[in-house]
């Protein structure tokens, strides 16, 4: 999906919870001390920076896993220049969303210790923190009033639900069935939320020292997204889709000013795209955004632009740079503009003039992705110029790095004691072309520990060809556990970026519009011939498996092709027809990766379905999806595994209980996963 979609998207039979009674075959009594699943349970990861004004301390959610409870634990920590660690709060609960106050008195935050999510405000000097909110339902993103004032954020406010039909009163004492559900509007559910409840993203304020807090907003759309106060704190810039027809232009949105006394909104922006992520400048003249003119494509390049406060002088100030921008910071000086960036798999940010000019400023981001090798980061900017950023490494999860003037000082060590002593898969990254057309193709190589030694022992390593979702996102140089876990088992892992990537231009992410799969099956073969070529791989033990966009692959492979011994293939789309009109985001779909709709053009969307190859298939394969998926529903992995069974292919399903399309939420599912798929590989090597 389209760039600014793919933060959203991107098992019965032999199914067992306990991951732990896998039958794996036995390590090699050689083979080092490697990575094994439970180690999943003992990795760190920093995210969400705040870096002081004076850029001497980088505020951070630390992010751990309770074994016990097999969830997620977010904790507030600080780590100053000298390296110096301190936990900001108990541990008692999870809180995240830290927020520095202009004048760096104070840190706004998210907590659950209450019970759910409420606003929580630290007043730094004294270290004294206090429970703000006492709203109904979660508060996001909380922002700031120039003057450390005021909090803007946005909540959730339900509206009864429609009924079209109310029964007659039961009689007393009588138990009857749950009442039916109606439902009338275009998205009515989404991955990871299930049923959508009644109601709107609100936008509301609310004084930092205390008291109540006042709603903005009474809409009947949504307000998401970040929003922006303006210098004289009098007007909130924020990001919303008014449009008669916003259920089909689901991704259409403008910018409004709206004046937080008189309630009067000013539209900003007039485009049909979506303009998001508004951040006025430090002199108070300028508001930054980004955005892109949509034009039902999968894919177009997110451009940074700026405006005056009233919404003329509109320009972009990257449209020639073909990469798609993330986040953006103003500097201080309010004549330059920050920005992160996937450029080959890498993340950077960079500094842009508002006369054109740009340069890099910082390397090495990413390491948010902790299963596969994504290139999610995070960056914040002092007013010195200094940038906090995640570290990305291949062998460790995010940590806190700060840069100025070119110099790189790694402040945190995260997984030292989880990781320090264990020997990992080195990464190497190689180019191949591909036999479609020539065009040059990245992928990076992941060799199991020992792997030098058992070269010098005329040792042939088998190979498994990982492959990405999406399909426009991008993998790159990046700590993934789920990679670092197969090549511990003695894999050589390969893992690709083809086309329909981002990070590589426009035109290569556009490549597979209306026609995905296509050529992007050959340029991963050309990859598997390229590693073959370049390494000491056994050629009767090639593997192949992929998520999401990685499992419409990975089916379409298996239809294509019989030189894999076997095939795991994850929460895939296996029929465009049926897909199309049964995931959570169908409408987005049909507009953004097909011409016609389903209906008008069912021979277009049945020529790219893997279910259509499956009377070709011979290999071995295992379907995994997580129950609970609504982006690409189970239903999808049921037609391959059925279709499999009535041709008599080796084949098995594994659903997970309770995952959504994420499926690592919980970290024994991240270890199913993976567990699931060395068992069955081992099964054919």
């Amino acid at each position: 999906m389209n760039h600014s979609m793919k933060h959203m998207l991107y098992f019965a039979g032999i199914y067992c919870f306990c991951i732990f009674s896998l039958q794996v075959k036995a390590q090699p009594v050689n083979r080092p001390n490697t990575l094994v699943l439970e180690d999943i349970f003992h990795l760190e990861y920093a995210s969400q920076l705040q870096i002081s004004n004076d850029a001497q301390t980088v505020f951070f959610v630390r992010n751990a896993f309770d074994i016990n409870t097999d969830k997620k634990v977010t904790t507030l920590w600080s780590v100053d220049k000298q390296q110096q660690l301190t936990p900001l709060t108990p541990g008692t609960a999870n809180e995240n969303a830290p927020t520095l106050s202009p004048n760096n008195e104070k840190l706004a935050y998210i907590s659950t210790a209450s019970g759910q999510p409420q606003i929580h405000v630290t007043w730094l000097k004294t270290a004294t923190s206090t429970q703000l909110s006492r709203l109904s339902t979660p508060p996001t993103n909380i922002t700031w009033s120039s003057d450390s004032q005021w909090l803007a954020f946005s909540a959730f406010v339900p509206t009864p639900a429609k009924q079209a039909f109310t029964l007659p009163p039961k009689p007393a004492g009588a138990t009857w069935a749950k009442p039916a559900t109606y439902i009338d509007q275009m998205y009515y559910r989404f991955d990871g939320a299930g049923y959508l409840q009644s109601g709107n993203q609100q936008l509301f304020i609310m004084s930092a020292n205390g008291g109540g807090l006042r709603q903005l907003t009474f809409d009947s759309f949504d307000h998401n997204g970040q929003i922006s106060w303006t210098k004289d704190n009098q007007h909130i810039i924020y990001s919303a889709n008014k449009g008669d027809d916003n259920a089909l232009q689901w991704t259409d949105s403008n910018l409004y000013s709206i004046n937080i006394n008189s309630g009067v909104n000013q539209q900003l922006t007039q485009r049909i795209g979506p303009d998001h992520s508004p951040i006025v400048s430090p002199n108070g003249q300028w508001i930054a955004y980004l955005g892109y003119d949509q034009n039902d494509r999968n894919y177009e390049n997110t451009e940074l632009y700026i405006m005056r406060l009233d919404g003329s002088d509109k320009r972009s100030l990257t449209a020639k740079l073909d990469r798609s921008i993330n986040k953006i910071l103003w500097d201080n000086d309010s004549q330059h503009v920050y920005f992160s960036y996937h450029d080959h798999g890498e993340s950077y940010v960079a500094k842009q003039a508002l006369t054109g000019t740009r340069h890099i400023v910082a390397k090495q981001l990413g390491g948010l992705s902790l299963g596969r090798p994504y290139t999610a980061s995070d960056f914040d900017v002092a007013r010195d110029g200094t940038i906090a950023f995640t570290y990305s490494n291949p062998q460790r999860p995010a940590d806190i790095a700060m840069t100025k003037d070119a110099i790189t000082t790694k402040l945190t060590h995260l997984n030292a004691d989880a990781l320090g002593r264990k020997q990992l898969a080195k990464i190497e990254s190689i180019t191949v072309k591909s036999s479609a057309d020539q065009r040059p193709i990245q992928a990076w190589i992941a060799y199991p520990p020992g792997y030098e030694q058992g070269v010098k022992n005329n040792q042939k390593y088998p190979l498994i060809l990982e492959i990405h979702g999406g399909p426009v996102t991008n993998y790159g140089p990046h700590f993934a556990a789920e990679i670092q876990l197969m090549a511990a088992q003695g894999y050589v892992v390969v893992y690709a970026n083809p086309r329909g990537s981002d990070s590589y231009g426009k035109a290569f992410a556009q490549s597979i519009y209306n026609n995905y799969p296509s050529q992007d099956y050959d340029d991963l073969m050309s990859v598997v011939d390229g590693v073959i070529q370049h390494a000491e791989i056994d050629h009767q033990a090639l593997f192949v498996t992929g998520g999401s966009g990685g499992g419409v692959l990975t089916a379409w492979i298996v239809g294509h092709t019989n030189r894999f011994k076997a095939a795991v293939v994850a929460k895939p789309v296996i029929n465009w027809l049926s897909f199309s009109l049964t995931t959570d985001l169908h409408s987005f779909v049909i507009k953004n990766w097909f011409e016609k709709m389903p209906w008008e053009a069912p021979e277009q969307y049945l020529k790219l379905s893997p279910i259509t190859y499956v009377g070709q298939v011979s290999t071995p394969t295992m379907l995994l999806t997580g129950e609970a998926d609504l982006r690409t529903p189970i239903g999808e992995t049921e037609q391959f595994y059925q279709a499999l069974k009535l041709r008599g292919v080796d084949t098995a399903m594994v659903r997970i209980p309770d995952a959504d399309h994420g499926i690592y939420k919980k970290p024994s599912h991240l270890m199913s996963k993976v567990g699931h798929i060395l068992w069955w590989f081992e099964k054919y090597k």
